[in-house]
């Protein structure tokens, strides 16, 4: 398949334009050992991202990607607000654009519209696109946190095109998890599947992208 008449490119973040695992699972396991619980192999981290820094930390407190029902509240947050210190202080020590993403956003960047919608939190996202020299490139960045509701929703795929004057046919979802293609699927917009993210395990097929690729350089062949 080849796109036709495409403005705006919405791209996920983690596990599509970069690799974020491994800062996400450090950050991760200084916070079990600060609360005295215990740590998990990068591997394990990694089948938790993609929700949002709430959920992440849900699991690991869990020990599994089916969080506790019982786990308290107050205790939750004080997790979170751990994780998230951690993290805000070590953003980008391992992470890094996948293969091909960098020369791929060039190629397309005076052809498109770019915009990033992520379920992580809004404040962590641009000092990340700095540290690895990829800001200024995108119209309009939504975190997590940016709107009442995030992927799988389609709100912030709907609110992008709004803002950005561009209608929802003349745009494309660019993800690696099923909160990417299920909300662009709730909207009625194109979507393309990257195979090499995040997406717990799952073949990123069965939520049925548009298109579906295994490396990001493949876009210049469908748009």
């Amino acid at each position: 398949m080849k796109f036709e008449n495409k403005q705006l490119l919405i791209f996920d973040l983690d596990g599509t334009l970069i690799n974020s695992a491994l800062d996400l699972a450090l950050s991760v396991n200084k916070m079990l050992e600060q609360i005295g619980k215990e740590t998990f192999s990068e591997e394990t981290i990694h089948d938790w991202v993609g929700n949002g820094a709430l959920t992440l930390v849900s699991r690991a407190l869990s020990g599994s990607r089916t969080i506790n029902e019982n786990l308290d509240d107050i205790f939750v947050q004080k997790a979170l607000d751990i994780f998230l210190n951690h993290y805000r202080n070590n953003l980008c020590n391992a992470t890094l654009p996948y293969p091909h993403v960098i020369h791929t956003l060039d190629t397309l960047k005076n052809q498109y519209t770019f915009a990033i919608i992520t379920n992580k939190p809004f404040a962590f996202v641009e000092p990340i696109l700095k540290s690895l020299e990829m800001d200024g490139l995108f119209k309009l960045i939504l975190g997590g946190d940016s709107l009442s509701q995030k992927k799988p929703h389609p709100m912030p795929l709907i609110y992008a095109t709004e803002k950005l004057g561009v209608s929802i046919e003349n745009s494309v979802m660019i993800g690696d998890s099923k909160n990417d293609i299920l909300a662009a699927n709730a909207c009625g917009m194109h979507s393309v599947g990257v195979t090499y993210g995040y997406n717990y395990g799952e073949d990123i097929g069965v939520h049925k992208p548009s298109v579906i690729i295994n490396d990001f350089s493949e876009l210049l062949q469908i748009l």
